[in-house]
């Protein structure tokens, strides 16, 4: 059995989930899912983080194979974290099942297997 795949989830201020993309692209991801939001964060959150808050969000929903997950995360806070314009946050969640998703290895192994007619 391959390896298993990661939820990457990163929450960007809006204009910022391309950068976050091309941040985790180069650290290996295919691809993701941007999703418009509004984020609910109260001032009390604003004065703890020490950061303001915008409401507008993206979120960059990515999967990944479990082997690259750290590199992606870090790619990710490098690229569009707190300390950046688009004050991102990210985490990841295991991936249990998937369904229609094969990874390299897989593939390659259905084009060794004799079809049948």
């Amino acid at each position: 059995m391959g390896p298993g795949f990661e939820a990457v989830f990163c929450i960007v201020n809006s204009g910022f989930a391309e950068a976050a993309m091309d941040a985790a692209r180069k650290a290996g991801a295919g691809g993701g899912t941007i999703l418009k939001g509004r984020g609910t964060a109260s001032r009390e959150a604003e004065e703890r983080f020490n950061i303001v808050i915008q409401p507008e969000k993206e979120l960059l929903m990515l999967l990944v194979s479990s082997e690259i997950k750290d590199q992606v995360l870090r790619a990710l806070y490098d690229g569009a974290g707190l300390d950046s314009a688009g004050q991102g946050i990210a985490f990841s969640l295991p991936v249990e099942k998937t369904v229609g998703l094969r990874t390299p290895e897989q593939k390659a192994e259905e084009a060794d297997k004799p079809q049948e007619e």
